[in-house]
C-alpha cells in the first residue's frame, strides 16, 4: 500500500518503521526539518519537509496515488483538516487521526465524523486508549499486559516469570498433561531481549516474558498456574489527574464496585473540575512526592499505585516512594522515555508503560486489510498478534493445521467458532468465518492476508 503520514514525532516514527518494514511504500511529512532528517537516514521512507495541511504538500508526497493517510501531528486540528483534504481533493479511502481533545471526541460533537462533515474513518485517542490499557492490567493481576481479541473472548496474557513460578523449566507438553482442561496455548517468550518460539520440549525459564492465548473464562485460573493469586485492588491510587488519571478513574468507578479510588492531582482547578465529573473517587489537590499528601491519600494502604503525570521522572519517584512503605504493593509508571526501561528492575517497578506503543498499537491494528482485526505488537513490531476472519475463498477452508502449509513464523493460538473457544490441535480443520487468533512476524504480514483471502482496505 502507498501509505502518508502525517507527522514524524515518536508515533509517527514508530508507525512509518513499522510499515516500512512490512514492505509499504511510505511518506512522512513533518514541519520539523531535523525530524525528518532522522527518517530519512534511518528508514527506508520518503520524507518531507513542510505543513500537511497544504494541499501542495499533500499532492507533492503523491496523495492522489495514495491508499491511506495516518495524520498524527501534534495538532487536533492539523489532523482534522489533513483528512479532510484527503478526501475532498485526493479521495483517499482510509484517513486515521489522533485526537488528544475531549471536546472533539465525546457527546454532541461525536457526530461531526462522517463523510458528509469531516471525513475521518478512525480516530484514536491517545490517553483514553492508555486509560484502557491499564485497566486491563488492573483487571488481570500478576499479567504484565491484558488484550483482548474476538470481542473479548480470547486473551492475551503477557506474564514474567518470576523466581516462585511453579510451572517454569518443566517442559510445554508436560504442562498439557497436568492441565488437560486449560484452554491455553503458550506461544512465545522474549528471553534476553530476544523472541522465541515456544514449543512442546521447551520450557519457560527465570526471568521470561511469556506470551499466553487463553479463553477469557479460565483468566483467573491460569494466573494462579503461574503462581499469581492476587485479588484485583480494592485500594487504588492514581497519581496525576490528567486525561489518563480521569478515564481510569470512570472505568474503575463504572466496572468495580468495591474499588476505592484515589487521585492526587497538583493543579487546583484541574482537581476540581475532575472531581465533579466523578461520582465516587477522592481527589486530594497536592504534590505526590509531598509526605503529607501522600499520608493524607493513604499510600501505606494503597494496594495498587498508578503514576500518571506527563513527568517521567515524578512518575517513577513516586513508584520508589510506594515501595519505601515496606508494604507489597503493584507499581505502574507511565514513561515517554525508553530509555528508562534500563532502570525498572533496579527501582524495584512493576511495570513501565510507553503510551507511544500503546497508540502505535491501536493505529497499525486498522493498517491491516479487509478481515484483520485486533492487533498487538511484540518488540517494536517485530512480532505482531492478530485476529483475522477465514474467508470462503480461504485457502484454508475444510484444512487440517498440519496440512496447511502455514509459514514456520505463524502460530495458531486459538479459534473462536461461533460463541466456542477452541485451542487447537494439528487435527484440527478450518471452517469459513472461524476467527483464528495467531502470532506472526512481521514480515509474514503478507502471506497472512493473502492466506486469509482478505479484501483491500
Amino acid at each position: 500500500m502507498n501509505i502518508i503520514i502525517c507527522g514524524a514525532g515518536k508515533v509517527g516514527f514508530s508507525i512509518s518503521k513499522q510499515l516500512s518494514a512490512q514492505g509499504h511504500s511510505v511518506t512522512v511529512i513533518d514541519q520539523s526539518s531535523e525530524d525528518i532528517k532522522k527518517i530519512n537516514e534511518t528508514q527506508d521512507v520518503k520524507g518531507i519537509v513542510g505543513r500537511a495541511s497544504l494541499p501542495s504538500v499533500l499532492e507533492s508526497a503523491g496523495a492522489e496515488k495514495t491508499d491511506m493517510i495516518i495524520a498524527v501531528t501534534r495538532n487536533d486540528e492539523t489532523n482534522m483538516i489533513v483528512c479532510q483534504l484527503a478526501s475532498s481533493l485526493f479521495n483517499v479511502s482510509k484517513k486515521i487521526a489522533r485526537i488528544r481533545t475531549k471536546d472533539f471526541l465525546e457527546g454532541k460533537w461525536g457526530k461531526l465524523y462522517n463523510k458528509s462533515n469531516i471525513p475521518i474513518d478512525v480516530i484514536i485517542s491517545p490517553e483514553l486508549e492508555v486509560a484502557k490499557s491499564l485497566y486491563r492490567r488492573l483487571e488481570a493481576p500478576g499479567a504484565l499486559d491484558n488484550v483482548p481479541f474476538g470481542k473479548n473472548k480470547v486473551k492475551m496474557l503477557e506474564i514474567s516469570i518470576e523466581k516462585n513460578c511453579p510451572i517454569k523449566n518443566i517442559p510445554l507438553k508436560k504442562l498439557t498433561e497436568k492441565f488437560p482442561d486449560f484452554k491455553a496455548n503458550i506461544l512465545g517468550a522474549v528471553r534476553k531481549e530476544k523472541f522465541i518460539y515456544l514449543k512442546k520440549e521447551d520450557q519457560m525459564l527465570e526471568d521470561d516474558n511469556v506470551y499466553i492465548i487463553v479463553s477469557s473464562d479460565q483468566l483467573n485460573p491460569i494466573l494462579k498456574a503461574f503462581g499469581h493469586e492476587e485479588k484485583i485492588a480494592n485500594n487504588v491510587l492514581i497519581i496525576g489527574g490528567g486525561n489518563i488519571g480521569l478515564q481510569l478513574a470512570k472505568m474503575l468507578e463504572e466496572n468495580f464496585e468495591d474499588v476505592r479510588v484515589k487521585i492526587i492531582e497538583k493543579n487546583k482547578q484541574r482537581a476540581e473540575d475532575i472531581a465533579n465529573e466523578l461520582s465516587s473517587s477522592i481527589v486530594i489537590n497536592g504534590d505526590a512526592l509531598d509526605e503529607e499528601i501522600l499520608k493524607e491519600a493513604n499510600l501505606e494502604g494503597s494496594e495498587t499505585v498508578l503514576a500518571l503525570t506527563n513527568d517521567d521522572e515524578n512518575n517513577m519517584m513516586a513508584c520508589v516512594l510506594a515501595e519505601k512503605t515496606g508494604l507489597k504493593k503493584r507499581t505502574i509508571a507511565i514513561v515517554n522515555k525508553t530509555n528508562y526501561n534500563l532502570l525498572q528492575d533496579s527501582l524495584n517497578i512493576d511495570d513501565l508503560v510507553d503510551p507511544r506503543m500503546t497508540t502505535v498499537s491501536r493505529i497499525m491494528e486498522h493498517v491491516h486489510r479487509g478481515s484483520i482485526g485486533t492487533v498487538y505488537s511484540v518488540l517494536d513490531g517485530e512480532y505482531e498478534f492478530i485476529e483475522a476472519k477465514i474467508s470462503e475463498k480461504s485457502e484454508l477452508v475444510n484444512k487440517q493445521i498440519r496440512d496447511s502449509n502455514l509459514p514456520e513464523d505463524i502460530r495458531i493460538g486459538a479459534i473462536i467458532r461461533e460463541d466456542k473457544v477452541i485451542i487447537p490441535k494439528s487435527n484440527f480443520i478450518f471452517e469459513k468465518n472461524d476467527l483464528v487468533v495467531f502470532l506472526a512476524k512481521r514480515e509474514e504480514l503478507k502471506s497472512v492476508e493473502n492466506i486469509f483471502s482478505v479484501g483491500t482496505i
